[in-house]
């Protein structure tokens, strides 16, 4: 890998659970080589305690986690973003804003484990299997050999990742 830092927007609607959750990970699962960030097009204002929940049981630190605007990464001086994905179908599917630095893009999609409406087994079943989805989709992102990859190659092997197991389709 490259000793250059990266900086990685995940969005998705409500930025409560699956753009937390890869925002989280990435942090983690990166050693320092990745900014991660999410956000939200129409933010809930609030973090999914699931989503805490399942962050926690794994270890991964949850502080400075929050549901925010994708304003904030579109207005000047936000930091340059190297990647933007979707994790939702919903957001793939909205005008996103300009990003500042031209990023490269792809859909990651994942099911909304929020939208369980069982038990609270059931839900906290829904967010483990989209924490192992994220997961096992961010490995595969920081494992990229980042300074040899570049335009259509790169593309394709972020659209691979997204692809991996649990991959929802944006609505086209």
């Amino acid at each position: 890998m490259s000793d250059r830092l990266y900086n990685v927007l995940f969005l998705c609607t409500g930025n409560t659970a699956r753009s937390i959750l890869a925002e989280a990970i990435l942090r983690h699962e990166s050693a320092g080589a990745f900014r991660a960030f999410s956000a939200g097009s129409q933010p809930k204002g609030i973090v999914n305690p699931f989503a805490l929940k399942t962050l926690a049981a794994h270890g991964y630190p949850v502080d400075g986690l929050r549901s925010k605007s994708w304003d904030e990464f579109a207005a000047p001086g936000a930091p340059a973003m190297d990647f933007v994905f979707t994790v939702c179908d919903g957001a793939a599917g909205e005008a996103c804003p300009l990003w500042p630095g031209k990023p490269v893009t792809a859909h990651w999609g994942i099911e909304d484990p929020a939208a369980e409406e069982g038990a609270d087994i059931l839900k906290q079943a829904a967010f483990e299997q989209a924490f192992q989805y994220m997961r096992n989709r961010i490995r595969a992102f920081v494992s990229l050999p980042m300074a040899s990859l570049e335009g259509a190659r790169l593309r394709a092997r972020l659209d691979e990742i997204g692809a991996l197991q649990g991959a929802t389709r944006a609505e086209a």
